[in-house]
């Protein structure tokens, strides 16, 4: 399994069925926040849910279809970051990610996102990584272009959220850019 240190106190490890109760206490402390952007949140009301996600998570890796990490700094879980469903035919893969509000403006995400956008293209062999933000979500959005993506347009009303639809800008890196930037 991935695991990868991002410096001498933060490393990127694979979820595990223990770890649950962390993730949903993380999700449940930053409930208020992240609800404004990811649709998921308000389905999580209780241990078992986090518990299941990890299962659904550690059932894709196992299939080779995507992989989704947890954030850990000084041994304490901080966030996570995912591989959506890998495409193989195609070679690309999207990642989602989100953080503990008191982590943010550390550069925590952009290393893990850095991390993950590197083992796709050069260690997996997929030619294509995307990620997808709100418009309206500017630290999220800051990620990607702190990396060099390539904003490559807007999906309109592209999700559904407590507060309506939102659009999404999508960013794209694909392998020979990556190869050049490295």
């Amino acid at each position: 399994m991935f695991t990868y240190a991002l410096d001498d106190h933060v490393e990127l490890r694979p979820l595990a069925p223990e770890h649950a109760r962390a993730l949903y206490e993380l999700t449940d402390r930053s409930r208020d926040r992240l609800r404004q952007w990811l649709p998921w949140v308000d389905s999580v009301t209780e241990v078992e849910h986090s518990a299941n996600y990890i299962k659904g998570a550690m059932k894709q890796a196992a299939d080779n279809g995507g992989f989704s990490a947890g954030i850990w700094v000084r041994e304490e879980l901080t966030g996570t970051i995912s591989f959506h469903e890998i495409d193989w035919n195609n070679r690309s893969v999207g990642i989602g990610y989100w953080l503990d509000k008191q982590f943010q403006g550390q550069g925590l995400m952009t290393s893990a996102c850095r991390a993950f956008t590197d083992h796709a293209l050069m260690r997996m062999g997929l030619n294509r990584v995307e990620i997808r933000c709100a418009t309206t979500n500017r630290r999220s959005r800051a990620i990607p272009e702190r990396l060099g993506f390539v904003l490559e347009g807007v999906i309109r009303e592209a999700e559904k959220l407590p507060q309506g639809y939102v659009n999404h800008a999508v960013y794209g890196m694909i392998r020979s850019e990556w190869k050049r930037m490295r």
